[in-house]
């Protein structure tokens, strides 16, 4: 099968491309190198996807034309793309171009294609809101710009599913962690603080934030699963992640022991829009993904610290 993968120099995105062609796929990546983040932390995850002889084109989904950009017509695509996370210093319309009109574009380019390719849209628990605990038919109360243009980018995807346009799914993803997260992220800033001696910005109140921290490999478990199930999650929206609790306060407690080093702190204000629980309800996941992720946090953080110490550490 032909996979175009968005966003696939990212965190979760390149896990993907790579587990896909682990899985005989021939995939096409597609990437825009935003500079959101260092650039050449994607440039590493590139190197690494290459090495797998997956292609990568660079290209920006709110202005590029698919069409021109990749030769090859998909069977299926993996929407990873997106301006991500709660960032003081990003705008509204960082937010609502990347996140819904580059949705837009890519449903365009899809429709256009011969071969009418399954779309899994990958989302978020800010979708939820502040405490992310609902199953995936209650109703979502999005608390930050990120939470709101990544439900609208949702509902654009499944409304061509309604409409018989394209088959979709959507894939709301919970607090996701492991080698190649995001600098910006909580344990990779924490490892990098740990390791070099920088205090770690904690934002009043977040010790005690519950979160349903999922190893990444157990999430790309659960993404890859629809492949083998696209008739039936046509149209449908998933939750995926691990059922297990634990506060921020425990993830850094677990990190210090790794590490065998103390953590110093530097108190920050509350973070507006931040969550305060996420607490993954997987049951519909589980009856129809046989979807069961099984990482404990320790050895994911274990795995975490020993790839940022391969990569990074001075």
């Amino acid at each position: 099968m032909k996979i175009l993968v968005t966003g696939a120099a990212g965190f979760i995105g390149s896990h993907t491309a790579e587990r896909l062609a682990d899985m005989g796929h021939q995939v096409i990546g597609l990437d825009n190198f935003s500079d959101y983040y260092e650039v050449a932390r994607k440039k590493m995850n590139a190197k690494a996807l290459s090495e797998k002889g997956i292609e990568l084109v660079q290209a920006d989904l709110r202005y590029d034309s698919l069409a021109d950009k990749v030769g090859e017509e998909p069977d299926a695509i993996f929407h990873f793309a997106a301006h991500p996370g709660i960032s003081a210093t990003s705008s509204f319309d960082d937010y609502f171009s990347n996140n819904f009109i580059a949705t837009q574009n890519l449903l365009d380019y899809a429709e256009a294609l011969s071969t009418c390719p399954f779309v899994v849209n990958i989302a978020t628990s800010s979708i939820y809101g502040l405490e992310a605990t609902m199953t995936e038919s209650e109703a979502p109360q999005p608390a930050s710009w990120y939470g709101v243009t990544k439900l609208a980018a949702e509902q654009l995807v499944l409304a061509y599913s309604r409409r018989g346009i394209l088959r979709s799914c959507s894939l709301r993803l919970y607090s996701v962690y492991g080698p190649r997260e995001r600098p910006d992220k909580l344990y990779t800033r924490l490892i990098d603080c740990a390791l070099n001696g920088k205090p770690f910005p904690l934002y009043e109140g977040s010790l005690a934030h519950l979160r349903s921290f999922t190893y990444v490999q157990d999430i790309v478990d659960g993404i890859v699963s629809v492949l083998d199930k696209y008739e039936s999650c046509n149209g449908e929206i998933f939750n995926l992640g691990t059922e297990i609790e634990n506060t921020t306060e425990t993830g850094i407690q677990l990190v210090s022991e790794i590490l065998g080093t103390e953590i110093q702190f530097q108190k920050l204000p509350p973070r507006p829009g931040d969550q305060s629980r996420t607490k993954a309800n997987i049951e519909k996941a589980r009856k129809m993904l046989n979807y069961h992720p099984t990482t404990t946090l320790r050895d994911g953080l274990t795995a975490q610290v020993a790839w940022f110490k391969t990569n990074f550490a001075t």
